[in-house]
């Protein structure tokens, strides 16, 4: 097709074509100036969204990116090298360890440092306690033909149950605990924290996971991993009962400030009315430590039902797998995950009645230590500063688009493939280059317009701007452009790979790369 018939083509055909070729369709515009021959271009740069209802082509691509890093890190026959990445998680979401541990708050004599006992709950499991070994990868085991495998698992875990559901929404909105569900989705995190440290201690060595929380049905987040190495089902079934967290927080059941608003005096807030400060959070917490009757704010567990498989790679099942776990990613929480195609109006009122209450419900409760939510309730949250107002926490766990799910949806352990998601998008070019130069076909110039290219005088040769599209022909213009551009570097990277792959094999180069195409 060429660039004369894109004057036949409507806005939303190119968009269409552009979802079908993996081309983003709300890029960032930049205008670039070559200042050695004075010629200015428009470059588009990908948005790079992670949801299908932003941008299908990013999402996707993000979506393949998580699926490699999954692949190449789930069983590994040796360790990975020492590498954290800041795009690995091994805490919770709130950017901090858990400070909720087992016991009841104290204050040590010789210090300011709050410290907590150790003592487990008389209603929790206890749990093993073995020696650790110094490894992340699994065992191996030897089969009576002499063959060895390297199983690893694949864990599903919930949260329970608030209510009978039906079709995704509750059968009695009335009886339906909304308020311990919103509880659960926002502490979730810690949750999830507390099982990894609980299993790490259990199995005997550093268990590595990747994770992705993603909605049930009825709303709730729930957890699938991928673990590295074999761990006994009936360990994994004593850590996931053994498992909770409960948060010393002080008591937020009660609404102080409904209609009046707390007011900044300068160092903190204060009664509007009678000017006298509100507790400050570690007045409320030390208040909790002084009552001999003070009981956690919230206790939270996993449910009952819980998914536990092994996987032995390589095989159609860890493939299977792997998509499994990747497969919502790319849909925000709230998005409806199933519709009717039979019903006239596809939107369900009695699941939107129930996105609402659950919403209602987490636009008040806080979510963490920091959360402008407090001062409804009387109280200042921790590192209060100016401006902050109940019911518009910053946070987008209060978001009716995330309902209670404010952290990273993928959760990968530091020791997983010993790269960063960065790395590993690295590599998939690399590979398209190296398939691209073994058949002899020049890669495109990843440095044409690099901004670190300086020009004679010393100074960078190109200059970037910001720029938008002026009109609806000039944004098909540039989206037709990079459809073209795509498309010659895939027949490109396909004839590459038949040149370079043995006769009746295309597997030779990395298959991951090939379903997002040769875009370096």
């Amino acid at each position: 097709m060429s660039m004369r018939l894109l004057v036949d083509l409507t806005t939303d055909m190119v968009r269409e074509l552009a979802v079908a070729e993996k081309v983003c369709v709300r890029p960032l515009l930049r205008r670039v100036l070559d200042r050695e021959t004075g010629i200015e271009e428009t470059v588009p740069i990908p948005c790079g969204s992670t949801l299908e209802s932003v941008c299908p082509s990013c999402a996707h691509k993000a979506r393949v990116l998580r699926m490699q890093q999954c692949a190449e890190g789930w069983h590994l026959g040796t360790e990975p090298e020492d590498h954290e990445s800041e795009d690995d998680q091994e805490i919770g979401d709130h950017g901090q360890a858990d400070e909720d541990d087992h016991g009841e708050e104290d204050r040590d004599g010789d210090s300011d440092r709050r410290v907590r006992s150790t003592r487990r709950r008389s209603d929790a499991a206890d749990l093993p306690r073995v020696a650790a070994e110094d490894r992340t990868i699994g065992r191996t085991f030897t089969s009576l033909d002499g063959h060895e495998y390297r199983p690893s698992m694949f864990l599903t875990l919930t949260l329970p149950s608030y209510g009978a559901i039906c079709a995704g929404a509750p059968v009695d909105p009335e009886s339906y605990d909304y308020r311990r569900a919103a509880m659960d989705a926002l502490l979730f995190p810690r949750l999830v924290d507390r099982f990894w440290q609980n299993l790490r201690r259990c199995a005997g060595y550093k268990v590595q996971y990747f994770a992705a929380v993603e909605p049930q049905h009825r709303l709730a987040p729930h957890l699938h991993a991928a673990i590295r190495g074999a761990i006994p089902r009936q360990l994994l079934r004593q850590v996931i009962r053994a498992t909770y967290v409960q948060v010393w927080w002080p008591r937020f059941d009660r609404p102080v400030f409904v209609q009046r608003v707390p007011m900044w005096d300068g160092t903190g807030y204060a009664d509007p009315d009678t000017g006298e400060v509100l507790p400050t959070w570690e007045e409320a917490v030390d208040g909790l430590a002084n009552d001999p009757d003070a009981r956690p704010a919230h206790v939270m567990r996993f449910g009952t039902q819980a998914d536990i498989r092994g996987i032995i790679a390589p095989s159609e099942e860890a493939d299977r797998a792997i998509r499994y776990l990747t497969k919502y990613l790319t849909k925000a929480i709230a998005e409806p995950l199933t519709t009717d195609p039979d019903e006239d109006d596809p939107v369900d009122e009695r699941r939107d009645a129930h996105i609402d209450r659950l919403h209602a419900e987490l636009r008040w409760l806080p979510c963490s230590e920091h959360c402008a939510n407090w001062l409804r309730y009387g109280i200042q949250p921790k590192n209060p500063t100016p401006g902050m107002q109940a019911g518009h926490c910053p946070s987008k766990a209060h978001d009716r688009e995330h309902l209670g799910v404010g952290g990273r949806r993928v959760l990968v352990s530091r020791h997983w493939s010993g790269k960063t998601l960065a790395e590993h998008k690295a590599d998939r070019a690399t590979v398209v280059r190296e398939a691209l130069h073994a058949a002899g076909i020049v890669p495109p110039e990843v440095e044409r317009l690099a901004a670190d290219v300086t020009a004679q005088d010393g100074l960078p040769r190109f200059v970037w701007t910001d720029t938008r599209p002026s009109n609806a022909g000039e944004y098909r213009k540039i989206i037709f452009a990079a459809i073209e551009e795509r498309r010659a570097w895939r027949e490109q990277y396909d004839a590459a790979k038949i040149i370079v792959a043995p006769v009746g094999d295309h597997s030779a180069i990395d298959h991951h790369s090939e379903s997002d195409g040769p875009a370096p």
